[in-house]
């Protein structure tokens, strides 16, 4: 598979898991509407993905979000074959993406050097 099409197809995956995120459609008391699927990162064979999510809420939130979503996994595959129609439906994980919360961190790690430095 090239890898535009590769892109074009992590790209319609998590779209696909956005939409039922947000409308509701995972039906688990865990799973915070707030999460988004940051990146979809499909192996070359379109065997298996994963999806890192984030949440602007804790990060208890979060984990547990992700693990309603792991749970959910087998649900979520069955929604991407009907709406995609490939051959083979990617095994999913999903995993936390804290990266928005470091990358966080490091600026107010910079903003108090700057402010150091202006002094």
């Amino acid at each position: 598979m090239s890898e535009f099409s590769q892109q074009r197809l992590e790209s319609r995956i998590a779209e696909i898991i956005s939409t039922l995120i947000v409308t509701g459609q995972i039906k688990n008391h865990n799973l915070s509407t707030f999460t988004s699927v940051t990146e979809v990162r499909l192996a070359e064979d379109n065997a298996n993905a994963t999806v890192f999510v984030s949440s602007l809420l804790s990060d208890g939130s979060l984990d547990k979000s992700v693990n309603a979503l792991n749970s959910a996994a087998p649900f979520i595959q069955s929604r991407i074959a009907k709406n995609l129609r490939t051959k083979n439906t990617p095994h999913l994980v999903f995993k936390a993406d804290k990266s928005y919360r470091e990358a966080e961190r490091i600026n107010g790690i910079i903003d108090t050097l700057m402010k150091d430095i202006d002094e």
